[in-house]
């Protein structure tokens, strides 16, 4: 009885552990302690609460995590590996800056690989893929377009259902790295008043485009959604 009960404790910690709430969303909850710390980390550095050009402090990290010293290095390493860190022989561990001219060196990747998972989206989307899109344009019709915070969270769930239902893998995981450097960008100019009405109508048009299964149309909105992103944060910084 003892054992079991241990055990039972266990597996609802360790689900406790896998369940994260991050500003940025994933996919899926973290499935180790190297995995819950790059996520963990990847939200600060994304929303800028560590800042661009700042040190990472590992040991305030594991403090401020409760994690140890191996997972926040696998974490790092990926981050590094995602461009979102920089490691500096003999001075550091620093996050990644942000200029202008890799917002549009980001932007010539993000159109064609955008552009394109929206065609396999259209074109592959099961009947639950495109039932969840039909909600997501039911909120588009709702929201506030003032509320930036809400707007982003609704952002982030339509273009991962949309990664998602290209059906591949490799796709997807090129299309969340170069997202997650852009939503960092965006995040950098959510108080210098990004418009967001043209935004919320491209979402509209996008997701109406994959329901309807007009691969051509989906692929058009999708590239000058990301297009206009760009020319919107250039208008701001």
């Amino acid at each position: 009885m003892a054992s079991g009960l241990t055990a039972a404790r266990r597996s609802h910690r360790n689900s406790e552990e896998g369940t994260l709430h991050t500003v940025v969303l994933q996919s899926a909850s973290a499935r180790s302690q190297g995995e819950r710390a790059y996520l963990l980390i990847r939200d600060q550095i994304v929303t800028l609460r560590l800042a661009p050009g700042s040190v990472i402090e590992e040991v305030r990290l594991r403090q401020e995590l409760g994690l140890g010293r191996t997972p926040i290095r696998e974490a790092l390493q990926r981050l590094a590996h995602e461009n979102l860190v920089t490691f500096v022989p003999h001075r550091g561990t620093f996050v990644s800056d942000i200029n202008l001219t890799d917002l549009h060196r980001l932007t010539e990747v993000r159109t064609e690989l955008e552009g394109y998972a929206a065609r396999l989206a259209t074109e592959r989307a099961t009947a639950r893929d495109r039932a969840q899109m039909e909600a997501l344009m039911s909120e588009l019709r709702t929201i506030d377009e003032a509320d930036v915070h809400n707007f982003m969270r609704l952002d982030q769930h339509i273009h991962r259902l949309v990664y998602q239902a290209t059906r591949n893998a490799f796709l997807q995981a090129m299309l969340e790295e170069s997202f997650n450097l852009s939503l960092r960008i965006w995040f950098l100019g959510l108080d210098r008043g990004v418009r967001l009405k043209e935004a919320v109508e491209e979402h509209r048009q996008l997701l109406d485009a994959i329901v309807s299964r007009d691969p051509a149309k989906a692929e058009s909105v999708m590239r000058q959604h990301v297009a206009g992103f760009e020319h919107a944060i250039r208008k701001v910084l």
